[in-house]
């Protein structure tokens, strides 16, 4: 069976496309593995009629109402491989089933890479988190450290002085041009050089010389990459970096370099959350039917 369209990740972008494009009767194939990247989260926040609400939930009631529809086909795994030009797809996925489409739709979200800092990935997404449109509310203007992973650390810190008291963690890692120090410290930013040894507790850090530094919450910046791996590069889509890592190149209607391939969610835009996801997403899958519409025009 050749499918109208293959979307390769079934989290908050992919479904998002997918509803459009089965809500014009197509064929969809859907092949998840099961890996959103919120999945640590207990609770997901700024997303318009589910403020609160947990990640894994939203993603089951809309997984149930995308399947209600008669033309989507759900299939649990992994694409480990892809090929082929506009209307003549292939996707290999691990347990070696070949599926063909029309178009493909990479959603397949990104991968973080958190900085090594022991007791970090235990606490990912509980007590130390990426984006403060999404946690910072919580804090309650209480005690933040930024634990610095990037140039993009001293922004993330001067942002996050609207959420409370902020202190820059740099770890002796991250070098800050006198002007940025200059910015921190206006804003109210504590700036603590001394290397980390450890997280300990809800969100204590326990620096290299003893001292320990009780906060509210911790936040970082992790450098992020596409979570399929190769797939679009095998498929011949040009990749950019971005101060948050590298993503799929797309164009305004979401097509990517190679002509029937499209890209939407954390893979392809900066910056991220559910909201942004769904929103890509749902513009995506309508840019999609618009190409099986009107082929000439792209």
């Amino acid at each position: 069976m050749q499918y109208d369209v293959i979307v390769i990740g079934g989290s908050y972008a992919g479904m998002a496309a997918s509803l459009q494009l089965v809500r014009v009767r197509k064929s969809v194939l859907v092949i998840d593995a099961g890996q959103r990247r919120n999945r640590f989260a207990s609770h997901s926040h700024g997303f318009l009629g589910q403020d609160g609400a947990e990640p894994g939930e939203i993603a089951r009631v809309a997984r149930e109402q995308l399947l209600a529809y008669p033309t989507v086909t759900w299939l649990e795994g992994s694409a480990v491989s892809a090929g082929g030009a506009r209307d003549a797809f292939t996707v290999r996925t691990a347990d070696g089933q070949t599926h063909a489409g029309r178009r493909l739709l990479l959603a397949t979200g990104v991968v973080d890479q958190l900085p090594e800092v022991p007791g970090l990935a235990e606490r990912w997404g509980q007590s130390v988190f990426a984006c403060p449109y999404c946690h910072g509310y919580e804090l309650d203007q209480g005690r933040i450290g930024v634990i610095a992973a990037s140039p993009m650390s001293a922004h993330q810190a001067e942002m996050l002085t609207d959420w409370g008291q902020v202190t820059l963690l740099t770890q002796g890692s991250v070098a800050l041009e006198p002007e940025v120090r200059r910015t921190l410290t206006q804003r109210g930013v504590t700036i603590e050089e001394t290397g980390i040894d450890k997280l300990d507790g809800h969100a204590d850090v326990v620096l290299a010389d003893g001292r320990r530094l009780p906060f509210a919450r911790l936040f970082t910046a992790p450098r992020c990459s596409p979570s399929s791996g190769p797939l679009a590069e095998l498929l011949g889509c040009e990749l950019e970096e971005t101060p948050m890592g590298v993503q799929v190149r797309s164009d305004a209607s979401k097509e990517t370099a190679v002509k029937g391939v499209f890209a939407c969610g954390d893979v392809a835009r900066v910056p991220h959350s559910v909201t942004l996801a769904v929103a890509d997403g749902a513009w995506a899958g309508i840019q999609v039917h618009r190409s099986l519409l009107w082929p000439e025009a792209s």
